[in-house]
């Protein structure tokens, strides 16, 4: 099984590097840039299977790509953040209109932002929404490029400990932001192997809660496979980021599917996407 790791998903990154990870598959572990692309790896059966934060699949259906569903993480709710410049003038979400706002776009970032606004009677076109791909977004917000930067672990943490800037809004305030395993209907994955990937996902996810430490040392050392984390984390700071997220893998239950479907209309009233989506309840797939 080819199963895809890009940096910002610490789950199948730690399986990369965890022993017997998913030993009874024959893994073929496949290094990627960004969450983003998942969909195109999986399109072109470079990848069976990756994982990603909500917002990529939704993106993947858009496209007619019919998404599959695997696994799901717990909620994360301090993995991600809307931060400002301690000397800004922006007090809160409610002060965003108008502003420029650094977020890598068509990832769970774009929802955050959507569902703070809608709490505050704005949408998305009421921002400016900048990419920042891989520019260094802290150091945008820094120099006043942009005004907002949604930012996510590990740079969160890292964030969380200057006096530069500051926080307006916590994940948790705003979204579940789970991390969603998934692959598309083509590729065809058998229910014994969606039963097996969700156990592993399972057995990975209490090894490393158990082990932090462990986890935050094989982080730290880097991915040989090259998506290692390009920010330079140490030991200490990985573990933080490690205790601060529950690992625990669930499978898709009607529960996600609803979170899905609320994201999904979510970015709908929001004009990101144009058409609506109809997700599939997991009884009504193979």
């Amino acid at each position: 099984m080819k199963i895809g790791v890009h940096p910002n998903n610490l789950h199948l990154r730690l399986a990369r590097l965890w022993p017997g990870a998913f030993a009874d598959l024959q893994p073929i572990f496949v290094s990627y840039a960004e969450g983003r692309d998942t969909a195109a790896l999986l399109e072109s059966g470079d990848i069976d299977l990756g994982g990603t934060g909500s917002t990529p699949p939704l993106e993947a259906d858009i496209r007619g790509l019919r998404v599959e569903y695997v696994a799901a993480s717990a909620p994360r709710p301090a993995n991600g953040a809307i931060f400002v410049r301690s000397d800004s003038p922006i007090g809160s979400v409610a002060e965003l209109k108008g502003r420029r706002i650094s977020l890598i776009d068509g990832s769970f970032h774009t929802y955050l932002l959507a569902r703070s606004l809608e709490g505050e009677g704005m949408s998305l076109p009421d921002v400016e929404r900048v990419e920042s791909g891989a520019r260094d977004s802290l150091a945008d917000l820094l120099e006043r490029r942009v005004d907002a930067w949604v930012a996510m672990s590990p740079r969160l943490e890292k964030a969380l400990e200057r006096d530069d800037v500051r926080p307006i809004v916590r994940c948790g305030a705003a979204i579940p932001n789970r991390s969603l395993f998934w692959t598309l209907e083509r590729n065809g994955l058998s229910a014994a192997e969606i039963r097996a990937i969700v156990s592993e996902l399972s057995r990975i996810g209490n090894e490393i809660a158990a082990d932090p430490r462990t986890a935050a040392r094989l982080l730290a050392s880097g991915d040989r496979g090259g998506s290692g984390d390009r920010g330079g984390t140490d030991i200490d700071a990985w573990e933080k980021v490690v205790r601060s997220r529950d690992f625990t893998v669930f499978p898709i239950d009607d529960e996600i599917i609803a979170e899905q479907q609320e994201e999904a209309d979510t970015l709908l009233r929001h004009g990101h996407f144009a058409k609506p989506i109809v997700l599939k309840r997991p009884e009504m797939t193979k």
